[in-house]
């Protein structure tokens, strides 16, 4: 009984493999069939809530087409993802994992002194210190020389920013970026991103700082003709020199900077435009984003950014088409010229949005699809800079059967240990939601499932987030990375990361702008990178226990207990 219980995932996959709609079936029967063989479960005192968490949430995409067996793109388990987001297929030689804040910002400056068509660039805020002038010199001294060559280029630069933080204070980023707009108008926009839910009295009564809480432009793009860098790290000295974070270079990428270059520009068509007396205005028949009726606002960026996702996802599938098939639309010959020219994928990038104050959940969908399918003996590796899981993504973390290595900052690289104010408890507040999770995770008997790792090194702050690595189950040394890596069963390496500006937390579902990458590789050249980005990250972290929260430094005041429950879906 137990041999056919073991052997009833495998039966059933194989059998539905040949039927449409596949792999929500095959994971629905899979999930059954798993239960038959629960005594290991019960052993671990695992709640029966939880045993529902994977049978809850949302069934994997249903494929609308059978499996391509011709073409690279129907290999792996992951095309789902492909119904819900463009999917672009590149050569495993056109993606670079970056390791340091120091080559993130070299690469930066050298990128923009060699662009000659566009730099887009999008982040929470620029800063105000040297580095970050140094990178608009940079951006200076390349728009300068568009515009003295021989024959000038036709080089834009559009900056996409967050309006409340990148208005705070005297100097902020607004007047960093001032000069740029005055001295060459044509060519600059900059556009603040200011959401529909800061408004009427909430709007006067926040304080600065504060009103951030409430909703940002969080995506972390930075783009350079056809290259483009996804990350989580700001255009900030720190990110430059001592927070740690993650970074991927996609270069000569043409298809995917496209898509990120209309992602940004739809996203700036709904913000405001900074002008070149510090004022700003809205884009011609745009609605006002906290003047105008909500609604409307947010079903007018809903359909500009809906619109960018599903061109760009058809675009896509008529590319494979001409490439892979022998009925395409062209002929053999243009097809050759078209695709031949490139090395075979072996790659594939998936962008995943979530933008929840315009329904736009993509993001979301993925994210929980990927927690619910992790197979028994998979390992995921996920890291956040801000231990704030959604209670969606705890259930289905506590509740499905692949095993977890969460890292998280420790309280000491944590970006608000030390701040003035109410700020400064912010890290304590985090300390309290690890050990209710914890003390969770204890009550279930799922120590050795999912585990707890806290980075620490001396004079850096963590900002790693959104990284997911997929791998066989085995004992791996422990290592800290940005974002999640999946490693299948049976698998020494990832086959899948997810990068980019979610952190995981309430806020990054509900409140903020966010974008990232999937990628899923069969490059085993690259899944040793992404393997190795994740061993270096978790290399600096410690296993939490019970004596942790023992240390004086971990222990938490009461008000900062009975404050947290009401704040922490803003943080």
């Amino acid at each position: 009984m137990a041999a056919a219980a073991a052997a009833g995932p495998v039966f059933w996959r194989r059998l539905l493999g040949l039927l449409p709609g596949r792999p929500g079936l095959a994971a629905l029967l899979g999930r059954l069939s798993d239960r038959l063989g629960r005594n290991r479960d019960r052993r671990r005192r695992r709640s029966p809530w939880l045993l529902l968490a994977p049978l809850l949430s949302p069934a994997v995409p249903q494929v609308t087409s059978p499996p391509c067996c011709l073409c690279p793109e129907g290999v792996h388990r992951f095309q789902w993802i492909r119904n819900l987001v463009p999917e672009f297929g590149v050569s495993s030689s056109h993606v670079s994992v970056l390791s340091s804040p120091t080559e993130f910002f070299e690469l930066m400056k050298g990128q923009i002194k060699a662009a000659r068509r566009r730099v887009v660039m999008a982040s929470l805020y620029l800063g105000t210190g040297p580095l970050e002038q140094e990178l608009v010199d940079c951006l200076e001294s390349t728009l300068e020389k568009s515009l003295q060559a021989k024959f000038p280029s036709d080089l834009k630069v559009s900056i996409l920013l967050d309006f409340t933080r990148g208005s705070r204070g005297r100097k902020n980023s607004r007047t960093m970026l001032l000069p740029l707009l005055q001295r060459f108008p044509e060519q600059v926009r900059v556009s603040l991103f200011h959401t529909p839910n800061l408004r009427g009295l909430l709007r006067l009564l926040i304080p600065e700082r504060f009103n951030e809480t409430i909703g940002l432009q969080h995506i972390k793009v930075y783009l350079f003709d056809n290259s483009v860098i996804l990350s989580g790290a700001n255009l900030s000295d720190s990110y430059f020199t001592n927070r740690q974070d993650r970074y991927v270079f996609l270069q000569d990428c043409p298809e995917i900077a496209d898509f990120f270059t209309e992602l940004v520009d739809a996203v700036g068509d709904v913000s405001l435009q900074l002008q070149g007396d510090d004022t700003v205005q809205v884009v011609e028949g745009m609605v006002h984003p906290y003047r105008g009726d909500r609604a409307a606002y947010c079903k007018a960026a809903n359909k500009r950014v809906m619109d960018v996702i599903n061109s760009a996802r058809t675009r896509q599938q008529m590319l494979h088409t001409q490439t892979f098939h022998s009925d395409s639309l062209l002929t053999h010959e243009d097809a050759a010229a078209a695709g031949d020219r490139r090395p075979a994928p072996d790659t594939w990038i998936y962008p995943l949005i979530q933008m929840k104050p315009f329904e736009i959940q993509i993001d979301e969908i993925v994210t929980e699809t990927l927690l619910t399918e992790a197979e028994r003996g998979a390992k995921v590796y996920l890291t956040t800079g801000y231990f704030n899981l959604t209670q969606a993504y705890m259930d289905l973390v506590l509740g499905t059967r692949a095993e977890y290595q969460i890292l998280l900052a420790s309280p000491e690289v944590n970006g608000f240990f030390g701040a003035k104010g109410v700020a400064g408890a912010i890290p304590a507040a985090y300390v309290h939601i690890e050990q209710q999770f914890f003390s969770e995770v204890c009550s279930l008997g799922q120590q050795a499932r999912v585990q707890l790792q806290e980075y620490w090194r001396r004079g850096w702050t963590f900002h790693a987030k959104g990284t997911w690595q997929l791998a066989r189950s085995r004992p791996t040394q422990d290592s800290r990375g940005t974002g999640l890596w999946l490693y299948l069963t049976g698998s020494s390496l990832p086959c899948l990361t997810l990068i980019g500006s979610p952190n995981f937390g309430y806020r990054s579902v509900h409140r903020d702008l966010e974008a990232q990458i999937a990628i899923v590789t069969e490059s085993r050249a690259l899944q040793q990178q992404l393997h190795q980005e994740q061993e270096q990250l978790y290399l600096r972290s410690g296993v939490v226990s019970s004596a942790t929260f023992e240390q004086p430094s971990r222990q938490v005041k009461l008000w900062v207990k009975m404050v947290t429950p009401l704040i922490k879906n803003f943080f």
